[in-house]
């Protein structure tokens, strides 16, 4: 007896966009190396690796952000939007040093985003250039 053709569910742990964004990471994290002298790779390995952490940190990020924005905007009173505005504010701000203390315990003194500030700015050149890499290959990015 034969089993007739059923659909299979695939279960993808890895999409194109991810590798995508994983390499615009790359690009941007060297290019931020070699131009802001704070931030430190000491090889291509590194920075490759550097660019998967930050991708999963940032990946946690926008969800939990999501979340908040969605409580946020659910919140009949305003005592709860307040409550979830600033639990938003600490989340965009606490990521960074979450940020921070990961590349510290993972990479140690082979890689430096620099501190507050340059890790800010490296993270928001990141999320727009994977906006702009996105949007130039037709993907829907999940920032927008």
């Amino acid at each position: 007896m034969t089993q007739p053709d059923l659909p299979r569910r695939r279960t993808r742990w890895l999409r194109t966009a991810d590798v995508v964004d994983v390499l615009v990471y790359v690009v941007v994290l060297n290019l931020a190396a070699q131009l802001v002298p704070v931030v430190i790779s000491e090889s291509f390995a590194m920075s490759l690796v550097t660019a998967v952490v930050l991708k999963i940190v940032l990946e946690v990020v926008v969800a939990v952000k999501a979340r908040v924005k969605a409580q946020m905007k659910a919140a009949r009173r305003p005592v709860g939007k307040v409550v979830f505005a600033l639990l938003l504010w600490v989340v965009l701000v606490g990521s960074k040093f979450v940020v921070l203390k990961i590349e510290a315990l993972v990479f140690g003194a082979y890689v430096s985003l620099g501190g507050f500030f340059s890790v800010t700015a490296l993270i928001v050149v990141m999320l727009l250039a994977r906006g702009l890499v996105r949007k130039a290959l037709g993907e829907p990015d999940p920032l927008t």
